[in-house]
C-alpha cells in the first residue's frame, strides 16, 4: 500500500475553486474548498517524464461506511471528553493507521450536526455534536459523503451547520449544498497525479421535503442526473469519477433488485470508449453488503455502519450485524494510453467491527492477529464481501 501524502494527499483543485456537497474555509476561499497542504517529504515526489513533466502516479483510495451517532455515540464521546465537550477522536483511534495511510480517504456522514453546545439527538432524528468533523480529521478523512435519508433531520440549518463544521475541520463533503452554485460544482480531490471527483447521492430524505426553492440541498437518487453528473465531472477536470450511493434495503445483506439495476446501469455508461463512472460505494443499509465488478467497475453495495449504537432490525431484535463494515480499499494505476481510463489494480476489503461495549472502532484482522476471538465476525464479512464470486475478480481481504 502506498502511503498518502501527509499533509497533502488531497487539496482543492484551486484553478477552479470546487467543492464537494462532505476542508478550510479561508479569507478568499470558496466555500468547501480546502487549503493546499505541503508534500511529506516521506514521499518521493512524481518522476519526471520525457520533456519536463512529471510522470503519472497511482493512488490508494480507502472508503468506509456510516457514521451514525446514536444517543449512546454521544454519551461515549461526552464521557471520552472527560466533561469538556466531545471527542470522537478515540472512537476512531483503531483504524485511523488503515486510513490516513490512504492516499484518499472517503467517509459517509450520514447525520446533520446541531448547534455548539447542543442539544443533540440520535434517532429518529439526528443532530450529532459538530466534534465529529475533528475526529474525522484526525482520522486522516478528506471527504465525506453527506448525501443521506438524515440529511435533512434538522432542515436547511441542520445541512448549513454540517457543512461549515467539515470546512472549518479541512474535511471535503459531496451530496448536499448550502447554495446552487455549490450545488452546481462537483467536488473535485487530488490523489497521486489524479483529479478525484467524489459525487454522492440519497435514494430519500425520510419524508423531510426538500427546503422551499432549495431543490439542490440534496441530491437525489436518479440515474439520469448521476450520469449528467459524472460527464460534467469529467469535463471539469476529473480523471476518476467515484459515485457514492445511500440506497438498499435496510437489514438486507443482498442487494436489492434497484441496487443491481443502477449499478448496471450506472457501469454500463459510457463517454466514446471510456465509462463515465469509475467506482461505486454504498451505504445505507446497516449491514455489510458484497463488492461486485459489474462492467469492469467495481460496486461495493453497502459497506455497513462504521460507527454506531447496538442496533436493533425491523423485528425488533438486537442485530449484531449493525455494527459490522467493511473498509473498501482500491489502488489505481494510471491508464496505459493517453485518454484511457484509471484502472483498479488491486481491490480488497478490510473487515471492520463497531465494538459499542468499549465504544471503539476495530480493525478486525488486526484484532484477530493480537488473539482477539473475532474470526466468527471476520469471517461472517469476508463471506458476505465475496458473496458475489468478486474474488474471481481480484478482490482478496487486505491487512
Amino acid at each position: 500500500m502506498t502511503h498518502r501524502r501527509r499533509p497533502g494527499a488531497v487539496a482543492a483543485v484551486a484553478a477552479l475553486l470546487l467543492t464537494a456537497a462532505t476542508g478550510c474555509a479561508g479569507a478568499g476561499r470558496a466555500p468547501g474548498t480546502a487549503a493546499p497542504r505541503e508534500q511529506d517529504s516521506e514521499r518521493p515526489a512524481p518522476s519526471a517524464a520525457a520533456g519536463g513533466a512529471s510522470a503519472e502516479t497511482g493512488f490508494t483510495l480507502v472508503a468506509t461506511g456510516d457514521v451514525l451517532p446514536h444517543d449512546s455515540i454521544i454519551r461515549k464521546a461526552a464521557a471520552d471528553a472527560g466533561g469538556a465537550g466531545y471527542d470522537f477522536r478515540p472512537m476512531f483511534s483503531g483504524v485511523k493507521s488503515v486510513v490516513s495511510r490512504a492516499d484518499l480517504a472517503l467517509c459517509h456522514m450520514e447525520t446533520v450536526y446541531g448547534e455548539k453546545g447542543g442539544p443533540y439527538t440520535g434517532y429518529p432524528a439526528f443532530k450529532s455534536p459538530p466534534e465529529v468533523a475533528v475526529a474525522l480529521k484526525d482520522t486522516g478523512y478528506d471527504g465525506c459523503s453527506t448525501a443521506s435519508n438524515h440529511t435533512l433531520d434538522d432542515g436547511a440549518a441542520g445541512l448549513a451547520r454540517t457543512l461549515d463544521a467539515l470546512d472549518k475541520a479541512g474535511v471535503r463533503h459531496a451530496g448536499s449544498a448550502r447554495t446552487a452554485e455549490e450545488a452546481a460544482r462537483p467536488t473535485l480531490l487530488k490523489a497521486g497525479t489524479a483529479t478525484v471527483a467524489h459525487l454522492a447521492y440519497t435514494y430519500d430524505t425520510n419524508g423531510y421535503p426538500l427546503p422551499e426553492g432549495q431543490p439542490w440541498a440534496v441530491n437525489l437518487l436518479d440515474e439520469r442526473k448521476i450520469i449528467a453528473d459524472a460527464r460534467a465531472a469529467r469535463k471539469a477536470g476529473a480523471d476518476i469519477v467515484v459515485v457514492s450511493p445511500h440506497w438498499g434495503s435496510e437489514w438486507q445483506t443482498e442487494p436489492d433488485e434497484r441496487q443491481l439495476a443502477l449499478g448496471r446501469a450506472l457501469t454500463a455508461s459510457k463517454t466514446g470508449d471510456r465509462p463515465d463512472i469509475d467506482l461505486i460505494i454504498g451505504t445505507h443499509a446497516h449491514v455489510p453488503q458484497a463488492y461486485e465488478k459489474v462492467n469492469g467497475t467495481w460496486i461495493v453495495y453497502g459497506m455497513g455502519d462504521q460507527i454506531a449504537g447496538d442496533m436493533v432490525n425491523h423485528a425488533g431484535a438486537h442485530d449484531p450485524r449493525g455494527n459490522q463494515s467493511t473498509i473498501a480499499r482500491f489502488t489505481f494505476a494510471p491508464p496505459r494510453t493517453p485518454g484511457a481510463r484509471w484502472e483498479v489494480g488491486r481491490a480488497e476489503f478490510l473487515p471492520q467491527w463497531f465494538d459499542t461495549g468499549a465504544g471503539r472502532v476495530v480493525d478486525v484482522n488486526a484484532a484477530v492477529a493480537d488473539g482477539a476471538p473475532l474470526t466468527s465476525v471476520r469471517d461472517r464479512i469476508r463471506d458476505v464481501a465475496l458473496s458475489r464470486g468478486a474474488a474471481e475478480d481480484g478482490l482478496t481481504m487486505g491487512k
